[in-house]
């Protein structure tokens, strides 16, 4: 999985270069591809857009991996060999798959891809295929103009991130740990995005928000046993009444505000390019200070507590019949430190009866704000915005990060985009008429490639 360099120098410029790579019109022909991820193991597509990106990069002169667990669910590897091998690496991570679209709620095909009115339609398109497309510019470009990054770069566009991440992710890293070796640190999606915003004396904020930290994703199933029999005679144990009772506990409590170091970064930095003065000493300091944010304070007000909310439930199977079993599942975020004592909570909150299992269990996960890694990401947002105000941040989610940091890899949040100068903003992402701004990710695989060549 080496590439087959163009030439041993940083930078040549061949005698053939190849046509300019527009990153946007990479980004529609990607989307076109139906990659829906339906979750329980089944999806559509996710092997053909990653045929077609090896496709690209073998004819470019790099030797990617096409690989995964079956047929249908491929992931593309690729690494390309910086010119001092003796730096650690870095990896740059994408996902291929989408959530589900219900084409009779959006105003075009999901699918088609198009280009109106200076946006990128169709599912995916800010999730996340527009960092899949300028990802694959840069290498594109690279391959074009005869450059070598000067640390080894490891990219890999996977599958199924949009579910567990054991046909894409997790897979690679239970499999292939090889495909890592070197890697240091990791970006893939959710930061670098511009979020403008109007300090108090009026003047205009450009905020890229890098994460550096995530929620952990804990996801459980719950199991109440009682005794089964006719509805007309109530039973002592009911499986419903034991679980809804459990239920209410858990999905009500709230929980204790916790302030890790990347939401107190976020809050005060933010606060301050805003021209606010932030007073976190107080649980009611911490309120105002968020909604003193306005747009930029929806992040910081859902990573400030961990969170427990009940999603599904089944249980019965005939109005008469008492089920002698209920079920249901609990989506649990955990801040960084925090993942014993919450699930020490869950339990005394489920309280006697209810048995518990783990759907998921992935460990939050938190870098360096003061790293390299993070400096260099702030320098590379200011060389193409010199008014940039890059702040790190803790996701309320969760990403493929967390499939990587049991390797040790410190992982970030940037996936680059630029400020579109007509107002344009991402919009739609999971929802309807999905849409990122053509100029902004023109901007950000300009940004993305000055990071890659510099960090």
């Amino acid at each position: 999985m080496t590439i087959n360099a163009p030439s041993t120098a940083t930078t040549t410029h061949g005698p053939a270069a190849a046509a300019p790579i527009d990153a946007a019109a990479l980004c529609a022909r990607l989307i076109r591809f139906d990659t829906t991820n339906h979750g329980e193991g089944r999806s559509a597509g996710e092997r053909e857009c990653a045929e077609y990106i090896a496709s690209l990069l073998e004819a470019a002169g790099y030797t990617p991996l096409l690989l995964g667990p079956s047929p249908e669910r491929a992931s593309v590897v690729v690494r390309i060999e910086g010119t001092d091998r003796s730096l650690p690496g870095l990896l740059v991570h994408a996902h291929l798959d989408v959530v589900p679209a219900e084409p009779e709620q959006w105003n075009r095909d999901p699918f088609s891809g198009e280009i109106d009115g200076g946006y990128i339609y169709g599912r995916g398109a800010s999730d996340m295929k527009d960092m899949v497309a300028m990802t694959l510019a840069t290498l594109l470009k690279w391959s074009a103009a005869g450059t070598r990054p000067q640390r080894d770069i490891v990219v890999a566009f996977v599958a199924d991130e949009e579910d567990k991440g054991d046909h894409g992710a997790l897979w690679l890293v239970a499999e292939h740990p090889e495909l890592f070796d070197g890697v240091e640190a990791a970006i893939g999606e959710s930061g670098g995005h511009a979020t403008l915003l109007t300090a108090v004396d009026g003047a205009p904020v450009r905020l890229y928000p890098v994460a550096v930290a995530e929620r952990g994703t804990l996801h459980i199933r719950v199991r109440a046993e009682g005794t089964s029999g006719h509805g007309s005679r109530p039973v002592p144990a009911n499986a419903v009444k034991t679980l809804i009772s459990g239920l209410e506990r858990v999905g009500n409590h709230r929980w204790p505000l916790t302030l890790t170091p990347a939401v107190r970064a976020y809050i005060e930095q933010t606060s301050a390019a805003l021209g606010h003065t932030a007073d976190l000493d107080t649980e009611a300091g911490v309120g105002l200070a968020i909604d003193a944010m306005g747009a930029a304070g929806t992040v910081a007000g859902v990573t400030i507590r961990c969170s427990s909310t009940p999603t599904v439930l089944r249980a019965g199977y005939k109005v008469n019949v008492i089920p002698g079993v209920a079920e249901a599942d609990i989506d649990i975020r955990c801040l960084p430190g925090t993942q014993e004592s919450a699930m020490e909570t869950i339990d005394a909150l489920l309280g006697p009866g209810i048995t518990r299992e783990f759907l998921s269990h992935q460990p939050p996960t938190q870098s360096d704000a003061d790293s390299h890694w993070f400096e260099s990401m702030r320098r590379a947002l200011l060389r193409h915005d010199p008014a940039a105000v890059v702040v790190p941040y803790c996701m309320g989610g969760g990403t493929d990060a967390k499939a990587f940091a049991p390797l040790g890899i410190s992982c970030f949040g940037f996936a680059p985009l630029g400020a579109d100068l007509g107002g344009r903003t991402v919009d739609g992402v999971h929802g309807v008429d999905e849409r990122v701004p053509v100029a902004s990710v023109r901007s950000g695989q300009l940004i993305l490639q000055d990071f890659l060549e510099n960090v």
